[in-house]
């Protein structure tokens, strides 16, 4: 039987999706996605993008601006109920502070809509009064989107993957408290809340371990896990890997039992709901990586790299015959992949960091059998920490960067207080990138002998007079710009 109700509440989300067609019509809408590995800037790449657009940066590769085509840009209250707004205006005074601070990084998903007014030559657009483009940008963490393939996975096939990436060398030490757990319970036994509990937390515990090792790029999933939010405690999140022998599924009632119940709920109300309600929805993305990090963290840094991004590519529907098309539907059609810290360079090196993600980017596209958005690579900051300069060394003259290095960091010896400057040599990049992943495999793995320097942020100059402040000074943010929304302007 159906209820009145039903078919009302049916009518209604007809009306609200032709309502909303209507206002895309007349004021397109690109919903970009930010997302990105360990410690890779997401926080500081939305704030230093959308500095830079309503206070007249200098973007002199996103010609749309360049050419004084738009007119006007500013923020507008939220789209989506259900999305908390992106903090823009915390994370600006967190970069206006004395000293200044690099805003906290992503912990949950947010949006923040900005609308760009500008002319066009298209007739058509200027009758709707299409002058205006919305770009809802939706942040969250890149734990979550390597969840997804766990959507092709059972607790079986998991849990061998989870123990087997436990057990290399790498990883052992600060997965041991978790592996004994794992070694001394008995899968077949009773289920039992406080060994799930016990077994969770120290799943979880080693999950976090990892994730701060130097050569972890990425994190095993599930990325709750280091994300809990609203989750923490529940039984969505307690569970853990187990060794399973033999084939036969595990006896109803069991601990395993219990296990395979919790990971195929979280797959159901956690992975799903988010790719359905948001990440289905993106137009446009940006994947943030640290490839420098990577680069000097070793053969174990690099291959969690690759492995990264190619479960990353399995993301952007991979063909209308996939088990993934009937959940993500509509197509992100334009991605960007950037190494991140440009800044901690001289900029001859800069388009060697663009090639050697490149590289591995190729490598990931075949691993993952990857076709159909365009992609572009790009080498970035999206706040520029140093400026460059020389400095002598005998006869021979040295490019060098100078910044303030953050709190605590030891260069040549000396510590650093946070607040006075240094030059330093950061090595440069071969101009082959296979050398330098060769460099990076190697037992020194030293990346070429890049130096890796974490400088403060530029104190970003607030006016008196208007309350403004000039826009942060960054490495090719809008040649990303022009790339993901362009083609919007036209």
């Amino acid at each position: 039987m159906v209820r009145a109700s039903d078919l009302t509440d049916t009518a209604s989300a007809a009306v609200s999706r032709a309502t909303s067609r209507l206002g895309d019509l007349v004021t397109p809408t690109i919903r970009l996605g930010v997302t990105g590995l360990a410690r890779a800037g997401k926080t500081v790449f939305i704030t230093s993008l959308v500095r830079n657009l309503l206070e007249g940066g200098s973007l002199p590769f996103f010609p749309a601006y360049a050419d004084g085509r738009i007119a006007k840009a500013y923020l507008e209250p939220q789209p989506d109920d259900n999305l908390p707004r992106f903090a823009y205006e915390e994370h600006l005074a967190a970069l206006a502070g004395d000293p200044p601070l690099w805003p906290e990084s992503t912990k949950r998903i947010s949006q923040l809509r900005l609308t760009l007014e500008y002319e066009t030559e298209s007739s058509w657009r200027w009758l709707l009064g299409g002058r205006r483009l919305h770009v809802d940008i939706v942040d969250y963490p890149g734990e979550w989107l390597l969840d997804l393939p766990l959507l092709s996975l059972d607790y079986r096939a998991w849990s061998a993957s989870a123990l087997a990436l436990a057990q290399a060398p790498q990883r052992a030490m600060v997965a041991k408290p978790w592996l004994d757990f794992v070694a001394g319970v008995e899968a077949n036994a009773p289920a039992d809340e406080q060994r799930a509990i016990a077994g969770a937390r120290l799943f979880r515990d080693y999950l976090v371990a990892a994730s701060a090792l130097k050569y972890a790029q990425s994190t095993l999933p599930p990325g709750r896990f280091l994300l809990p939010g609203e989750l923490e405690g529940s039984p969505l999140l307690t569970f853990c890997p187990l060794a399973l022998e033999g084939d036969a599924r595990p006896p109803r009632g069991s601990l395993a039992d219990m296990m395979a119940r919790r990971f195929e709920s979280y797959k159901e109300h956690v992975v799903k709901p988010f790719f359905r309600v948001h990440f289905s929805r993106l137009d446009r993305q940006i994947v943030l990586v640290d490839v420098l990090s990577a680069l000097n963290g070793g053969s174990a840094a690099i291959a969690d790299l690759e492995r990264a991004l190619a479960e990353i590519l399995t993301c952007f529907r991979p063909g209308a015959q996939s088990w993934l098309a009937p959940l993500l539907g509509r197509r992100i059609d334009r991605i960007v992949f950037a190494a991140t810290k440009a800044d901690q360079l001289h900029h001859a090196s800069h388009d060697r960091l663009e090639a050697i993600l490149d590289r591995l980017l190729a490598t990931a596209i075949a691993r993952a059998k990857f076709a159909g958005a365009d992609t572009k690579v790009l080498a970035l900051a999206a706040i520029r920490s140093t400026r460059e300069a020389e400095m002598r060394s005998g006869a021979e003259r040295l490019p060098v960067i100078v910044g303030v290095p953050m709190p605590g960091t030891r260069v040549g010896g000396d510590t650093f207080d946070g607040l006075r400057e240094a030059a330093i040599f950061p090595g440069d990049l071969p101009e082959d990138p296979e050398v330098a992943l060769a460099a990076a495999r190697g037992p020194q793995a030293s990346a070429a002998g890049i130096e890796i320097v974490d400088f403060r942020p530029p104190r970003l100059r607030v006016s008196a007079a208007t309350g403004t402040s000039r826009p942060p000074p960054h490495i090719r943010l809008d040649r990303a710009i022009d790339f993901l929304i362009g083609d919007g302007l036209a």
